[in-house]
């Protein structure tokens, strides 16, 4: 069955043309562009093929770059502040010792109190989190429909037909003008129109997980607080920060400590992983994950391990939040990019994670999500031409993901001095704004 992404499409601001987009993927980056696109008039239907309503609290702390941020002061409503800052950046050795510090002042939030004030501002979701803001005049209508596995994309006439599967097993199609992919790193629109495109497993993993600030040493404590703390020896490298807590609260003493903790687990690959790869991506219930297990799934014989380890690798006040944890996350570190983002003559794009899988050095997935979401709206409204979104959306894509390989090949299979991984990290930080594109990134876009 066949049908029009809406029936009553909304007209767009400034111009006669009526638009139905639809958008695959609803993470956060489907939903900063259907945010940013919904302002302007148009009607916005998100797929989801998660079955539940919402999606499942990823437990992830998110460092808030300046695109994120002004993503936030240009599209959010809520009224509320997302994030806790750091003020300092500090280097501990193996005996906690700081070895180097610097002012830097950085902000940190949580997954999920982006995501609730993201569907707070799209489609009214009701939380804990943020109140949700009165629909303006001018904003286009929207639906989010979850249970919707995403099977293809074609031509159909002047427009781009939508083929999903139900949650019930039932076929259907959205008619539409104009589809983005926003559907992550292992893209379904992505592999359907550009099957050669593999995710590749860069031979390791980051360990996550988050702990009450309140629950652990004032020692440890004192080491996370306003501060982003990392250490690094060969083969290892782990950071921490704090991040709003139950509900985006971002009360002293009842916010989360986050950490990241990178280990080496040589494979062939992700579907030949090594009997210790295997082990740790195997959940509780038997289940052999390929990609991600979500937190709460991990296996807790081979957490054991990882909690024995973190003991001996870390210092002291890393290997406590590490140890501490009840509820932490596995993510093997791939790397995917596509050499194009738009297919079926412009009909069909690809922002985010769909097009380029940042390693999670760069600090930046979501900044990119935030960033594509801003450009492609002001490409759609006529305020940026064509080629010009094109070109800067690739050329983000291209320089932050080559930077990402290159940051943790040298951080996890090389043993660097610590300036080295300063300079590495200090260059993640770095606004876009900033950098000066060298050629080999915007040629031949």
């Amino acid at each position: 069955m066949s049908q029009d992404a809406s029936s009553t499409p909304n007209s767009t601001n400034g111009t006669s043309k009526k638009l139905d987009i639809v958008i695959v993927g609803g993470s956060l980056g489907g939903l900063c562009t259907g945010l940013a696109l919904k302002s302007l008039g148009y009607t916005i239907t998100i797929l989801e093929r998660n079955p539940t309503p919402l999606l499942h609290n990823q437990g992830a702390g998110i460092v808030t770059g300046g695109d994120t941020l002004g993503f936030f002061k240009k599209y959010d409503r809520c009224g509320r502040q997302i994030a806790v800052s750091s003020q300092r950046r500090q280097y501990l050795d193996k005996d906690g010792n700081i070895v180097h510090r610097e002012d830097m002042v950085q902000n940190m939030t949580s997954w999920d109190l982006v995501y609730y004030i993201l569907r707070a501002n799209f489609d009214g979701v009701e939380s804990a989190y943020c109140r949700v803001p009165e629909k303006r005049d001018g904003d286009g209508d929207v639906r989010h429909w979850h249970g919707c596995r995403v099977t293809g994309v074609k031509h159909k006439r002047e427009r781009v037909e939508v083929l999903y599967t139900t949650k019930g097993g039932k076929e259907e199609s959205l008619v539409a003008d104009l589809v983005v992919g926003a559907d992550g790193p292992s893209s379904t629109i992505r592999s359907v129109l550009q099957p050669d495109v593999e995710r590749t497993y860069a031979g390791y993993v980051a360990l996550r997980g988050t702990v009450p600030e309140e629950a652990v040493s004032d020692h440890t404590r004192e080491a996370f607080s306003e501060r982003f703390t990392f250490s690094y020896t060969k083969g290892v490298q782990i950071l921490a920060y704090l991040i709003p807590g139950e509900n985006g609260t971002l009360e002293p003493g009842k916010r989360l400590i986050n950490f990241v903790y990178y280990t080496n687990f040589p494979s062939k690959s992700l579907d030949e992983p090594s009997p210790e790869l295997a082990e740790l991506m195997t959940d509780v219930d038997g289940v052999r994950h390929r990609i991600t297990m979500r937190p709460g799934k991990t296996n807790p014989k081979a957490w054991e391990k990882q909690r024995q380890i973190a003991k001996e690798r870390l210092p002291p006040q890393f290997a406590e939040i590490v140890r501490a944890t009840k509820k932490p996350f596995v993510q093997a570190i791939t790397d995917v990019i596509c050499p194009q983002n738009e297919f079926l003559g412009g009909k069909v794009v690809l922002i985010g994670d769909a097009l380029a899988g940042f390693r999670p050095h760069t600090v930046a997935s979501t900044s990119q999500a935030a960033f594509d979401a801003m450009l492609l709206a002001d490409m759609v409204e006529g305020k940026v031409p064509r080629e010009e979104w094109k070109r800067e959306t690739m050329a983000y894509a291209r320089m932050i993901q080559k930077r990402g390989v290159d940051m943790g090949n040298r951080s996890q299979h090389e043993d660097l001095p610590l300036k080295e991984h300063i300079h590495d990290r200090n260059l993640a930080s770095k606004p876009r704004e900033e950098e000066i594109w060298p050629e080999w990134v915007t040629r031949d876009v």
